[in-house]
């Protein structure tokens, strides 16, 4: 097995850092996928899944989001922290990458983004896979992040490293391996900065106004659909999903058994066996 290059990509103003497997072959026919994490997360959490995906043909990236992990966190001055603008910056990122078209994987609240930006080009996207992320006006941030957004308390809390021990194992009852929190707490050890600029995404993530945006826009997606839920969520459950997601005239809906809101760190061979069937059906 590959193993995943850590990258460096200037697009635009910013530094974005990206995980990347290629595959072993030159003459793949297949298109890339880009896999984009949620929040209190890093593209590290797709380190399993990077690898699997390359040797099946598929040239595999995750970057971290502007802000989080080892990619940039501009000051406020510099970006305002707005879904509008990391899908402008995202779109930056994969132009600056070269990628015409190419398959999305989207999970979690930020996560969101990503699905705005397929939304918003639906002519760059082959197919698009949603792992438990806020797709309707039913779904609501959750209290764990909303007390990182609070005045006072929120900015308190985020220069705790220790907040990415209890969110990732708290959001699918799963213990994460210490070396692994080790590479998940660096960027909130290394600089104060970490911690301002999750709490300016998540004060400004507008979670009504994209969750209806993406609503409206699942409704009228007509590319194949993939919505792959683990059914240990506690922050957005089956039950508030699924009635939404029969609705979708192309969306498959999966599920995944004893996994949490964070999927593909939980149990990400489940998760990297449910992309490759839906991603290989494409290629046919």
């Amino acid at each position: 097995m590959t193993k995943p290059t850590d990258n460096i990509e200037q697009a635009g103003k910013f530094q974005w850092f990206y995980r990347e497997s290629e595959p072993l072959s030159s003459s793949t026919d297949r298109l890339p996928v880009v896999l984009l994490h949620g929040i209190v997360s890093q593209s590290y959490s797709w380190r399993n899944t990077l690898s699997p995906l390359a040797e099946q043909g598929f040239r595999t990236i995750a970057p971290d989001w502007l802000g989080t992990g080892y990619s940039d966190k501009p000051d406020l001055l510099d970006f305002s922290y707005q879904p509008d603008a990391l899908v402008q910056e995202l779109g930056a990122f994969i132009d600056a990458l070269g990628l015409e078209t190419f398959h999305l994987v989207a999970q979690g609240f930020l996560g969101t983004v990503g699905i705005q930006y397929a939304l918003r080009n639906p002519d760059r996207i082959d197919r698009l896979a949603i792992v438990n992320a806020p797709i309707s006006r039913s779904c609501q941030l959750p209290w764990k992040l909303k007390q990182m957004a609070l005045p006072l308390v929120g900015d308190m809390a985020t220069q705790d490293p220790l907040l990415v021990d209890r969110t990732l194992e708290g959001a699918g009852g799963y213990r994460v391996e210490d070396e692994d929190l080790d590479i998940y707490r660096r960027p909130f050890l290394k600089s104060s900065d970490a911690g301002r600029a999750l709490v300016a995404t998540l004060r400004r993530l507008k979670i009504p106004k994209i969750t209806a945006e993406i609503e409206d826009g699942l409704k009228q997606w007509s590319k194949p659909l993939l919505l792959l839920w683990g059914d240990r969520d506690p922050w957005l459950p089956i039950d508030l999903i699924q009635p939404f997601a029969q609705t979708l005239k192309t969306a498959e809906f999966s599920i995944l058994e004893e996994v949490g809101h964070y999927a593909q760190e939980d149990w990400p061979e489940k998760v990297t066996e449910a992309l490759l069937l839906f991603l290989k059906r494409s290629q046919t």
